[in-house]
């Protein structure tokens, strides 16, 4: 008995495989951003003021639509990187409130020549941010928990930056799903026709003497 794998039979998968969202370093991020930017906005702004929701929903659409982009990319890479041009530019929106805050108070957004920045950027890029953050924050004032979200965020946007050149790169590559769908379709067909044509001499005859018409 022949155990051998019908070449027909074999799954082709048009389907890009991408890992869960939760494992993204963008997304973890993202996460912390709208974590710290809740606690901060019950903390530090008026009940009832508009920049409450605004800086909340700015946060959270740069989470979501991370994720939301992640899980499009199985089936439509025009999905993912719209999605992710959204999280985006949700977080340059939420940016520029952070900015407002200290601004309009007069509360110093800390510059590359700070003392205090560069140690600030380590932590933010470090591991331990993501084990301790919710209680480090309860320990800071307002201008440190700007400043830190303010760094965050422009770690968030490098690294969407740098996702959406990678996504652009291989939709030019790999095409869309559609692409992908009808090239699947073809490979399979040809599979098919190859098998017919080794397990029937007479195809194989029936084609080379198409192939040769002065053969006599």
């Amino acid at each position: 008995m022949n155990n051998q794998n019908n070449p027909s039979d074999e799954k082709i998968s048009f389907l890009p495989q991408h890992g869960h969202y939760r494992h993204l370093r963008v997304y973890q991020v993202a996460e912390m951003i709208y974590d710290i930017t809740y606690y901060f906005t019950q903390c530090y702004l008026t009940k009832g003021d508009r920049t409450v929701d605004q800086m909340v929903q700015a946060a959270r659409s740069g989470k979501q639509n991370i994720a939301e982009g992640n899980q499009a990319a199985a089936t439509s890479s025009e999905t993912e990187i719209k999605l992710t041009n959204v999280a985006k530019a949700s977080l340059e929106e939420l940016l520029d409130d952070y900015e407002d805050y200290l601004r309009v108070r007069n509360l110093e957004q800390w510059s590359t020549l700070h003392p205090r920045y560069e140690k600030m950027r380590q932590y933010a890029q470090s591991d331990q941010i993501r084990k301790d953050y919710a209680a480090t924050v309860r320990r800071m004032n307002d201008e440190e928990i700007a400043n830190l979200c303010i760094t965050l965020i422009h770690q968030a946007m490098y690294m969407l930056h740098k996702l959406l050149l990678t996504m652009q790169d291989r939709f030019v590559k790999e095409g869309g799903i559609k692409e992908r769908m009808f090239q699947s379709r073809v490979e399979y067909r040809n599979r098919q026709n190859n098998q017919n044509n080794q397990s029937n001499p007479n195809n194989r005859n029936d084609q080379n003497n198409q192939s040769n018409p002065n053969k006599s």
